[in-house]
């Protein structure tokens, strides 16, 4: 009975009304042409007539195995939960100054990330992701186009993203980065002189808000050096579908409540680009103690 209670433990179906979390953790995998951010649909497209039940592989002996590992990767979670924050001893999380997050070493490495263009509405960029000389790095690549789709409704295209994927715990449960000990990212990149905008996921409450996220620009200078870039969390600003918010009411980082990390090129310049990324990671740096880096005016 308490099986029963966990997998029917409320949340939703994919794509349909129906809504049991457990569930889909074990028919998750079960479940084919399934979106991993949204279900996005062109403009002039007809709707699927398909329900999502119609697409799954019912199969007693996959749902087991699911089960297995979810029970496992449970196990695992309730002994890092006992031994200490993200499964540290606490002194040794109290003194932590730098995180690797990513880092790009084999192909295990670049499937943790979703890449996607404008191809997705009609238009025609194109981007790839490999792994680069001596298998030491992640290199992004490809072509900017920013001919506009030509549907009736689309009014820009010209972009290309890459995206980490969210990560989940036992039983499909959200799992959330806390960066709380930190106060920077760190990466070491090396670009061709094109700017990009890395962004910051969080988790929105309410459905209206998930196109919200936190974004940063960072510049490349090209070359054939690699470049070590600080960014500060006061240095995200925040943006809701599209548009920045006016910094008359600020809305702060909660760097407890990251669910992923993306990098996104839309500088509206055709033509070729590439980024490689070395790692990823995070930095307590305490000689900053910036709440946050733009002017705030106040109303009248």
């Amino acid at each position: 009975m308490a099986l029963a209670a966990v997998l029917l433990n409320g949340a939703s179906f994919h794509g349909g009304c129906c809504r049991h979390k457990g569930l889909l953790a074990l028919l998750g995998p079960l479940l084919s042409n399934s979106k991993l951010y949204s279900s996005y649909r062109r403009p002039g497209a007809e709707p699927s007539k398909k329900r999502s039940w119609q697409n799954a592989d019912l199969s007693f002996k996959k749902s087991i195995d699911r089960l297995k590992t979810h029970l496992s990767l449970l196990k695992k979670e309730t002994q890092d939960y006992l031994k200490g924050p993200g499964g540290h001893q606490l002194s040794q999380h109290l003194l932590e100054q730098t995180r690797v997050l990513w880092q790009f070493r084999s192909q295990e490495d670049l499937d943790r990330w979703v890449i996607s263009s404008d191809t997705e509405i009609g238009g025609k960029s194109k981007v790839y992701i490999k792994l680069g000389r001596n298998n030491q790095a992640a290199l992004l690549y490809g072509t900017l186009n920013t001919e506009v789709p030509r549907d009736g409704e689309t009014k820009y295209s010209g972009y290309c993203s890459m995206r980490s994927r969210p990560a989940v715990g036992s039983f499909n449960r959200k799992k959330y980065y806390d960066w709380s000990n930190f106060n920077s990212l760190y990466l070491r990149v090396r670009g061709d002189g094109r700017p990009w905008m890395v962004n910051i996921y969080t988790d929105p409450y309410y459905s209206h808000q998930k196109d919200d996220l936190y974004s940063y620009f960072m510049f490349t200078r090209g070359g054939p050096y690699w470049e070590e870039i600080k960014i500060p969390f006061s240095k995200f600003f925040f943006s809701s579908r599209g548009r920045v918010q006016d910094n008359q009411h600020p809305v702060w980082l909660d760097k407890a409540s990251f669910l992923t990390l993306g990098f996104t090129i839309g500088d509206k310049v055709d033509g070729p680009f590439q980024l490689e990324i070395d790692f990823i990671g995070l930095l307590n740096d305490r000689a900053h103690r910036e709440e946050f880096a733009y002017e705030i005016y106040d109303k009248n």
